[in-house]
């Protein structure tokens, strides 16, 4: 019998764009080949409501959390909440600060974002993130045409961390989950600006991550969220949608992040 890969929740705090923390996060979760990282990407967490909102999503579904947070203070209270919670959790710059310092002395201050040069491209990917940040999972459909691309895709196909990656290019991008039987939005069958992609994945890939999903959770979810009969359905109504509106489906189901977002981008100049 062929083994399965464990899944494990991977938490990556940032005070900026998270691009530093997401390499790092993936290179060292790609040692461990037999296990996969179910990333949770929190960018621009700057205030004291901010980070409580992502500790009780890291409650919800434990894991190991790394973070780049500069500021000491909330800094401290994310590594305090980690271990009253019993969760792993790694400052993976502070150590790197903390050697800088020791051979070059203490910096005048502190800055949050330091390593991004402030240019028009890079205020240019800080507003394609807070874009999709607020098109996250259907949010704020009125607006929708304002996007550069939509990712359309029933559950635990990836949708919001490649719309992250995608943003961290400077891309706007919405996602909106498929739901049977659900009416889409009609802002987006009117939408004429976006790219629409759908992303599908194999049966048994969205069974395992979503099995996983509920391994933490008490309740919330129905038993058909997990079953194998109803997942085909789903995949059966995106491809039929896709079929139906000339939508292109990539399928991500051996695909990381980044090679879904590398074919979005080559599917842009195409049909723009």
């Amino acid at each position: 019998m062929e083994n399965k890969k464990k899944f494990f929740h991977l938490h990556l705090i940032s005070d900026s764009t998270g691009e530093t923390l997401i390499a790092a996060g993936r290179a060292a979760a790609a040692q461990f080949g037999d296990c996969l990282a179910v990333e949770h990407v929190y960018p621009l967490v700057r205030s004291r409501k901010q980070v409580s909102d992502v500790l009780s999503a890291i409650d919800e579904e434990p894991g190991i959390v790394l973070h780049t947070i500069i500021d000491r203070e909330i800094a401290a209270v994310i590594d305090e909440a980690c271990r009253e919670m019993g969760v792993p959790c790694v400052s993976v710059i502070e150590p790197v600060l903390e050697i800088f310092q020791s051979y070059l002395g203490a910096p005048n201050r502190r800055r949050v974002g330091a390593q991004h040069q402030l240019n028009a491209g890079y205020f240019a990917r800080i507003e394609a993130l807070n874009f999709t940040m607020d098109h996250d999972d259907g949010q704020l459909p009125h607006n929708i045409d304002e996007a550069d691309v939509i990712l359309l895709g029933v559950s635990r196909t990836s949708k919001t961390p490649t719309a992250i990656y995608l943003a961290n290019r400077g891309i706007k991008t919405a996602n909106i989950p498929l739901v049977v039987g659900a009416k889409l939005p009609e802002k987006l069958l009117a939408a004429k600006r976006p790219l629409i992609v759908c992303l599908v994945a194999s049966v048994d890939h969205i069974s395992q991550v979503r099995e996983n999903r509920i391994l933490g959770a008490t309740s919330g979810y129905q038993d058909s969220y997990t079953d194998r009969a109803t997942i085909s359905e789903e995949i059966k109504y995106a491809r039929q949608l896709c079929a139906k509106n000339g939508w292109p489906l990539i399928d991500v189901t051996r695909k990381s992040i980044e090679e879904t977002a590398a074919a979005i981008v080559a599917l842009r100049p195409k049909l723009r």
